[in-house]
């Protein structure tokens, strides 16, 4: 009964949320949009000409913030989107997608095979992994995902690329950031305004990759 309960309120919440009636009228997939515009105007980043990687894009909302952003003339997206997720994805103007497990060696070098050796200027991940409710498991893997997407960061951004992860306030999260520190040159934590308040999930923004020895 509680868990009825629970879904109604849920839905209640959803229904009445502002950021997704806004989503619709603006044709975004999700109100996770607006996460991601605050963070670039906090951040001043994503410039026409960027060569941008979505990871975890599914329904493909940040990609469609993108896509918008870095659009001439015509509509035409100027420089490079690419989006990965386990799931299908519906087409998003000026974006090359593939489908596949980030986690697996083989998809990862698909990926790679696509940016073909160009250096990456935006990293976005809003990868969340599927949580049990065990807390010691569930940080575990959140670090898991954050690290991975640290990882591939590392090894293509541009020298003052930028990295935005979702991460998720709790056990672990001071090991993520002290991890991102030891690997960039800054790194913040933002919550945007529509991150819903319950919501333990906070976006680290890191820029400035610390080459080896440096």
């Amino acid at each position: 009964m509680a868990k009825k309960k629970f879904s109604k309120d849920w839905v209640h919440r959803h229904i009445n949320d502002p950021y997704v009636k806004l989503a619709q009228q603006k044709g975004y997939r999700a109100r996770a949009a607006f996460k991601l515009i605050e963070l670039l105007d906090a951040e001043k980043l994503l410039r026409r000409g960027d060569v941008v990687v979505d990871l975890g894009a599914a329904p493909g909302s940040w990609s469609q913030v993108a896509s918008q952003r870095m659009a001439g003339a015509g509509g035409v997206v100027e420089g490079r989107i690419i989006a990965l997720d386990m799931l299908p994805m519906e087409p998003v103007a000026g974006v090359e997608f593939l489908q596949g497990d980030f986690r697996d060696d083989a998809v990862l070098g698909q990926l790679e095979a696509m940016l073909g050796g160009a250096k990456v200027d935006l990293v976005i991940s809003d990868m969340a992994p599927n949580l049990s409710g065990v807390s010691s498991a569930d940080s575990a893997r959140i670090q898991h995902v954050c690290e991975l997407a640290m990882e591939f960061a590392c090894a293509h951004l541009k020298p003052e690329g930028a990295l935005i992860v979702k991460a998720f306030h709790g056990s672990g999260f001071s090991q993520i950031v002290e991890t991102f520190k030891q690997h960039f040159r800054r790194v913040v934590e933002r919550k945007p305004k529509a991150s819903r308040d319950r919501s333990s999930e906070t976006f680290l923004v890191a820029r400035g990759v610390k080459r080896q020895g440096a």
